[in-house]
């Protein structure tokens, strides 16, 4: 017979020492050996609380997944966009293999999600470093600075041009105060320091964007194999 965890209210299947969902230790009812009977007994083996996390395991876990997908998701990789779902699945993955060392096998969405940032983090690091050495290596080892500058310039040239475009969409006069600050801008942003601070700005938000969805495949993970074993 199924009961209801005392803390979520969600079913623990009989014969189960603790929730599927919260990881709360349950009360496990036996008639044998018992004078009275119907009476409640604590499970005298130690539980393991399915909320918490092995690091010294799930690591284990994380690092042969985290490493190749950080890579991938790198300028050296022409995968782009699908980096994304590629961490998110490697943090999926690497709650199942966690979840097979564990016994009893169950976490909590929580804890695959833990798990899921944990690989997230270690892969938009991956990719943060792999893609600095690739522009270290083709400025200063290949001496490909020059295209570089170039290349950026024209990106600069389009973007303020689109600027003006859209100022002229919505119908923003263009002041010579605005004209100005646009200037600034352009002047800024061609400097090496602007350079490097958008370049690394964009890198840092593409690895934040690496944790999120692999905090989210992470739980996901989770949620679907805690499922798989409770049907």
């Amino acid at each position: 017979m199924d009961l209801n965890c005392s803390r979520c209210h969600q079913p623990v299947q009989d014969g189960y020492c603790y929730c599927p969902s919260c990881g709360l230790p349950q009360l496990v009812y036996s008639a044998e050996n018992s004078g009275d009977e119907g009476q409640s007994t604590r499970w005298d083996r130690a539980v393991r609380d399915a909320s918490a996390v092995d690091w010294k395991s799930a690591l284990r876990s994380i690092l042969p997944l985290a490493i190749p997908a950080g890579i991938l998701c790198s300028t050296l990789s022409p995968v782009g966009i699908f980096g994304l779902l590629m961490v998110g699945g490697a943090a999926a993955w690497a709650v199942a293999l966690y979840m097979r060392r564990q016994r009893p096998a169950w976490i909590t969405v929580g804890a695959g999600a833990r798990i899921g940032l944990v690989c997230g983090l270690l892969a938009g690091a991956m990719a943060f470093a792999m893609s600095g050495c690739e522009l270290y290596t083709q400025r200063y080892v290949l001496h490909q600075g020059s295209q570089i500058d170039t290349d950026w310039k024209k990106f600069v040239d389009l973007d303020m041009q689109f600027s003006h475009q859209f100022s002229g969409w919505i119908g923003t006069p263009e002041s010579s105060q605005i004209q100005a600050q646009e200037a600034q801008e352009q002047k800024w942003m061609l400097s090496p320091e602007g350079h490097a601070g958008i370049v690394i700005a964009d890198f840092a938000f593409g690895s934040f964007l690496l944790a999120i969805f692999a905090m989210a495949g992470g739980a996901l993970g989770a949620r679907r194999l805690a499922r798989q074993r409770q049907s």
